[in-house]
C-alpha cells in the first residue's frame, strides 16, 4: 500500500546502465534520458567536470590533468565512486525535484555478473538516492522490451549485443531456461578495428574513430557495392598525423574474429536448449536487440549459421530500458500475484 501511495508522488524509473550508454525510463513518461556512460575528471582534485555527451566529446582530447573515463567495463562497474556519481547525476537530472520522495529504480544488469558486482550496482543506486532498487537481468529486460511473449510455455530466444557484453538467453514461462554472457560486444568490435589499423597501416586511431568506421562501413557479409572512407590518425613510426583510405572488405576482415565468437556463443546456447523449446525456435526464431545487432548482415549471418529465422527488434537500442520500465510498471501487480499464491 505504501509503495503504491509513494509511487503516485515519485518518478519511479528504469535504467539501462550500459557500458556505452545509459538510458532512463520514467514511469508514465517513457524514455527521458539517453547519454553516453562517460565521466570527465580532474586528476589533480578528483573533481567531476562533466557527464554523458559533454564528457564523451572530451575522450582522447583532454589536457594532462583531465581524464575522460568510462566507469563501466563489460557491463559491470570498474570504478565504484565514479559510477555512483554518474548514476546520481542522471537520477537528479531526471527526477522531479519538487518531489520529496526518492524513486524506485529497476536496473538492467548482465546475466553473468557476480554477487559482488550486483551489490556494487545496487549500492550505487541506493547511495544515489533510490528508495528501492530491483535488478533485472538484461536478456529478460530485452525480451520484455522487444515484446516477446515470455510468460507463455514456449521457447523465446533473445540475443542482446550491447557495448560491453553479448547476452543470449532462451526464455519460457517468465524465466531464463538457458543463458550465456560473453564479454565480446560493441567495444571489442571497435577495438578490433583499432588494432587492424595499427597492424596493417601503422596508424594509431582512437576508440571513437574505430566506432565511427564500424558504423559507416562495417559489415559481416560482402556488400552489393563495397564502400570506402578516409580515416585520420597518428603515424606509429613518424608520430605525425596521417590519413589512409580503407574499404568495407578490410573492415570485414578486422571484425571476423569477434563476430565468430558472438556466433559461437549463440550456437552454444542452442546446443544447451531443451529439445521441446528448441522445437519452438524453429518457428519463432531468434530476436536480436542492442546496438551491435545493427551491424550490416549480422542477422543474416546468424540465420545462416543456425538455420533459424532471425529478426532485429523494432528499436534495438532501447529494448533493455523499455523492458525495465515495463517491469517497473507491473511490479506492484507481480507482488500482489505472489502474495496471493503464498496465501493460498
Amino acid at each position: 500500500m505504501f509503495n503504491y501511495i509513494f509511487g503516485l508522488f515519485s518518478n519511479d524509473m528504469g535504467i539501462d546502465l550500459g557500458t556505452a550508454n545509459t538510458l532512463v525510463y520514467v514511469k508514465g513518461q517513457g524514455i527521458v534520458l539517453r547519454e553516453p556512460s562517460v565521466v570527465a575528471l580532474d586528476k589533480n582534485t578528483n573533481e567531476v567536470l562533466a557527464f554523458g555527451a559533454d564528457a564523451k566529446r572530451m575522450l582522447g582530447k583532454t589536457p594532462a590533468h583531465i581524464q575522460a573515463v568510462r566507469p563501466l567495463r563489460n557491463g559491470v562497474i570498474a570504478d565504484f565512486e565514479v559510477t555512483q556519481a554518474m548514476i546520481k547525476h542522471f537520477i537528479r537530472k531526471v527526477h522531479n525535484r519538487r518531489s520529496l520522495l526518492h524513486p524506485r529504480i529497476v536496473i538492467g544488469i548482465p546475466s553473468g555478473i557476480t554477487e559482488v558486482e550486483k551489490r556494487a550496482v545496487r549500492e550505487s543506486a541506493e547511495q544515489a538516492g533510490a528508495r528501492e532498487v530491483k535488478l533485472l537481468e538484461e536478456p529478460m529486460a530485452a525480451a520484455i522490451g522487444a515484446g516477446l511473449p515470455i510468460d507463455e510455455p514456449s521457447g523465446n530466444m533473445i540475443v542482446d549485443i550491447g557495448g560491453g557484453t553479448t547476452e543470449v538467453a532462451v526464455i519460457s514461462l517468465g524465466g531464463m531456461v538457458v543463458s550465456r554472457s560473453l564479454d565480446v560486444a560493441g567495444d571489442e568490435l571497435d577495438e578490433a578495428i583499432v588494432q587492424y589499423f595499427r597492424r596493417k597501416y601503422n596508424l594509431i586511431i582512437g576508440e571513437a574513430t574505430g566506432e565511427d568506421v564500424k558504423i559507416k562501413i562495417g559489415s559481416v557479409f560482402p556488400l552489393p557495392e563495397e564502400q570506402s572512407m578516409e580515416v585520420k590518425g597518428r603515424d606509429q613510426v613518424s608520430g605525425l598525423p596521417r590519413t589512409v583510405a580503407v574499404t568495407s572488405s578490410e573492415i570485414r576482415q578486422a571484425l571476423a574474429e569477434p563476430i565468430r565468437m558472438i556466433v559461437g556463443v549463440v550456437k552454444e546456447t542452442l546446443e544447451e536448449t531443451p529439445p521441446e523449446l528448441a522445437a519452438d525456435l524453429v518457428d519463432r526464431g531468434i530476436v536480436m536487440a542492442g546496438g551491435g545487432s545493427l551491424l550490416r548482415g549480422l542477422s543474416d549471418l546468424l540465420s545462416q549459421e543456425t538455420d533459424l529465422p532471425v529478426t532485429v527488434s523494432m528499436d534495438p537500442l532501447t529494448c533493455v530500458v523499455i523492458g525495465c520500465g515495463r517491469y517497473l510498471e507491473e511490479l506492484d501487480n507481480i507482488r500482489r500475484a505472489r502474495k496471493a499464491l503464498v496465501s493460498q
